[in-house]
């Protein structure tokens, strides 16, 4: 644990902000970056192994939905002396996101269904399902850590201003909030011109298989 808790606003040591990934954390994390008393990251530390993983500097916001998969190796590092945000978006467009790049060579959804859902093979009907459950249960993940917690902010990448200023008063940040604002509102990280987001258009199945979920 870092030395201190946490039991108010002001100054904390590091900021953790967790989501599903496709809501927004990369202008999230740009956005802290106008910061001038917090350094801030995009997923700096995510292909380490071991605890080596979280060996985040003070001062630091670390902005990373990888987390979600290690999230009792969060709360032994730094349990309650931290900060935390929940960020998220509507359900269905992460779900949409994920679809659309669903042959990346690092798809969450595709090592969650063939890892966790033990479903290597999937037609793009049950690929909708499986993006849905993602969502599902690393938000669900995230909830029931924070559930605990002091210090949280939960900011909803479609309309985040209110609660981002909240949250940047309650850490004490300094710097330019306007800058910092206007960067979050602005989309970052879309990949629309990968190789792999053109290979396939899968989001045609998707109302078929919405239909279907709800037994239309």
């Amino acid at each position: 644990m870092i030395p201190g808790g946490i039991t108010g606003g002001g100054p904390i040591m590091n900021v953790f902000v967790l989501c599903t990934g496709r809501s927004g954390s990369a202008s999230f994390a740009k956005a802290c970056k106008h910061f001038t008393n917090y350094s801030a990251a995009h997923e700096s530390r995510s292909r380490v192994f071991g605890p080596g993983r979280f060996d985040y500097p003070p001062n630091h916001i670390e902005v990373d939905n990888h987390l979600a998969f290690q999230l009792g190796y969060l709360h032994q590092r730094y349990g309650n002396d931290a900060c935390y945000v929940h960020l998220v978006r509507d359900r269905e467009r992460v779900a949409k996101s994920f679809v659309r790049l669903i042959d990346s060579p690092v798809s969450n959804v595709r090592g969650f269904a063939t890892g966790v859902l033990m479903r290597p093979e999937l037609t793009d009907e049950e690929l909708w399902a499986a993006s849905l459950d993602y969502v599902d249960v690393v938000s669900a993940n995230i909830k029931a850590f924070l559930r605990d917690k002091t210090r949280t902010h939960f900011v909803d990448i479609d309309d985040p201003v209110e609660a981002f200023l909240a949250f940047a008063e309650d850490i004490g940040a300094e710097g330019d909030l306007d800058a910092a604002v206007n960067t979050l509102t602005t989309p970052s990280n879309l990949k629309l011109n990968t190789a792999y987001a053109q290979k396939k258009n899968l989001l045609q199945y998707i109302p078929k298989a919405l239909k279907r979920i709800a037994g239309g």
